[in-house]
């Protein structure tokens, strides 16, 4: 019920964790007044395409004009900003998992944080936010703030493994198919260029999220507010060590790629140059005997054998002897 009276103001959840584990629903008329117990943190998910969302903000929040103009702007990058009063501004991306989108069109979520509240916004469903509303129904989810913090990175991070997987995965089926000759060397096939350049620009479109990305988990695993836990040192530590892994994974496939590329229009070059040579052994071969076989059609008077019943066997003969020479030159020579 809740649900449906928030979605009218752009509000997609609001929650309040009750430091256990669990959450329960408020709806929006709830948050003018509303009181938290010490153990308890709100969260709030908001669609930031609602105009509602943008009212909310800029009348009811008590977030600084600064901070709201940052939240609702079209166009972001992930970054980390520290703001006053130990609150933060923390924007990150994740595989875009909707139907029909591409992966590597990353979803963003825009994230105001304190110590007992918690911003969120996005413009496109998130499948990590879905997951965690799983667990806090389910009485394992997030205890605190910055433990929803943690949980919205760790998640947002396991999608991206996924998709290196799956990209590392293609790469090692396109090298496969290059490398088998058995099936290629008869058909004149090769790897597909298609799936090979989607490959590399999947790869360019993640690293270009996924590194500044990866210096935001590293700015808060130095971080020391107050409300963080002493422990989420280590995990933003670990969840930056798994995007420098996966970055170098990407950046492995797209050079992986690129040489697969590379051999491939090599062996074309040589694949055509190979049948050009022979073109041109076949012409050399045949040159003189047109040559021959030209000087004896001319309709002049003359003509060796024109009168000769043996004449056309002969000149066979001698085309044919010519032929034989030519062959027995070039494989002297080593040209065939």
């Amino acid at each position: 019920m809740f649900e449906e009276d928030n979605a009218q103001w752009g509000l997609v959840h609001a929650l309040v964790l009750d430091g256990k584990g669990g959450a329960r629903s408020i709806a929006r008329t709830e948050l003018d007044g509303l009181q938290l117990q010490p153990q308890e943190s709100l969260w709030l998910h908001w669609d930031r395409s609602h105009p509602q969302t943008r009212t909310w903000l800029l009348r009811d929040s008590g977030l600084s004009e600064f901070a709201c103009d940052l939240l609702l702007e079209e166009n972001t990058r992930p970054r980390l900003l520290p703001l006053a009063e130990e609150q933060l501004l923390l924007f990150l991306r994740g595989v875009n998992l909707n139907p029909g989108a591409e992966p590597e069109d990353m979803v963003s979520v825009r994230i105001h944080a304190q110590a007992q509240r918690v911003i969120s916004l996005r413009l496109r469903s998130l499948r990590a936010s879905e997951e965690i509303l799983q667990q806090l129904q389910e009485g394992r989810g997030p205890r605190s703030a910055s433990e929803l913090l943690l949980l919205m990175g760790e998640l947002l991070t396991e999608k991206v493994q996924a998709l290196v997987s799956d990209l590392s995965e293609l790469v090692d089926l396109e090298e496969e198919k290059f490398e088998s000759d058995e099936r290629y060397s008869s058909r004149h096939a090769g790897p597909e260029h298609g799936s090979l350049q989607q490959i590399r620009r999947r790869a360019a479109g993640l690293r270009r999220f996924l590194a500044p990305q990866r210096e935001i988990y590293a700015q808060l695993s130095r971080s020391k507010w107050s409300w963080f836990a002493p422990a989420d040192a280590d995990y933003w530590n670990e969840l930056n060590n798994s995007l420098i892994r996966y970055l170098e994974e990407l950046e492995l496939a797209r050079e992986r790629a690129a040489l697969v590329l590379e051999s491939e229009d090599r062996r074309r070059s040589e694949r055509m140059n190979r049948t050009m040579y022979q073109f041109g052994i076949i012409t050399c071969i045949f040159l003189p005997m047109s040559f021959i076989t030209g000087l004896l059609g001319i309709n002049v008077g003359g003509i060796p054998g024109a009168q000769n019943p043996y004449g056309f066997l002969f000149a066979c003969m001698v085309v044919l002897g010519l032929a034989v020479g030519q062959w027995w030159l070039f494989r002297r020579l080593r040209w065939v």
